[in-house]
C-alpha cells in the first residue's frame, strides 16, 4: 500500500494526469511564444486595399487576405526607402498599420493631393507644403493604392519609433514570397 501523502496525485493513465502532462508541457512553452511574438518575428493578416496591389492582390474578387512574417528585432536600424514596415497609427495607436518607406530623414518630400470632405463635397488638396523635408528620426510612408490609403499624405512623417516591424515574407497560398524592397522614385528627392 502506497503512503497515505502520496494519495492525492492521479493514479497514472488517467485523464488527469494526462491532462496535468499535457499542461505542463505546453503552458511552460507559452511565455517563449509570447516574448518571440512580441520582440523578434509575428505572423500578421494584412487587410484592407491601402497596400493593393503587392499585398492582399485578390481584395476586390473576394475575401482572401495575405498573411505577412513581420521581423521586430532590430528593426528602426538601417531603415531603407523602398522597405514593407509596420507601425504604430499616429492617429489611433492601438492599430497597426502597413506601409511602405518612400523618404527617410532628410529626403525632400513632394505630398500627393488627398481627398478632403468640405462643404461643397470632396475636394483634392495637399495637406503639407512641397518640398517638405523630413526631420530627423521619422520616415515617409504611403501605400502603394494612393487612391485608398491614409499614410504621410494624411498625418505627416512619421516617427521612426513608431515602426514595429520589417515586412520580410508575403504567404501567397502555400508557398513563402520573400518582400525585396523597391525604391520608389516619384515624389522623392534626396538631399
Amino acid at each position: 500500500m502506497a503512503p497515505r501523502w502520496t494519495s492525492w496525485i492521479p493514479k497514472k493513465g488517467s485523464f488527469a494526469r494526462q491532462f496535468g502532462h499535457y499542461l505542463f508541457r505546453y503552458a511552460t512553452w507559452l511565455p517563449a511564444f509570447i516574448w518571440f511574438n512580441s520582440y523578434v518575428a509575428q505572423v500578421t493578416l494584412v487587410n484592407g486595399p491601402s497596400m493593393y496591389p503587392f499585398l492582399n492582390r485578390g481584395y476586390n474578387e473576394g475575401l482572401g487576405r495575405d498573411w505577412c512574417l513581420v521581423w521586430k528585432a532590430g528593426v528602426r536600424e538601417g531603415l531603407r526607402r523602398g522597405e514593407v514596415v509596420t507601425f504604430r497609427n499616429p492617429t489611433d495607436p492601438d492599430k497597426i498599420v502597413v506601409k511602405r518607406v518612400v523618404g527617410l530623414e532628410g529626403d525632400r518630400i513632394i505630398p500627393k493631393p488627398v481627398a478632403t470632405w468640405g462643404t461643397d463635397g470632396p475636394t483634392r488638396k495637399v495637406l503639407y507644403p512641397v518640398g517638405m523635408v523630413v526631420p530627423e528620426g521619422h520616415v515617409w510612408v504611403e501605400g502603394d493604392n494612393r487612391d485608398r490609403s491614409r499614410d504621410s499624405n494624411y498625418y505627416g512623417p512619421v516617427s521612426a519609433g513608431l515602426v514595429t516591424g520589417r515586412v520580410v515574407y508575403v504567404l501567397r497560398g502555400w508557398r513563402l514570397v520573400r518582400v525585396v524592397p523597391e525604391v520608389p522614385g516619384r515624389g522623392v528627392v534626396r538631399a
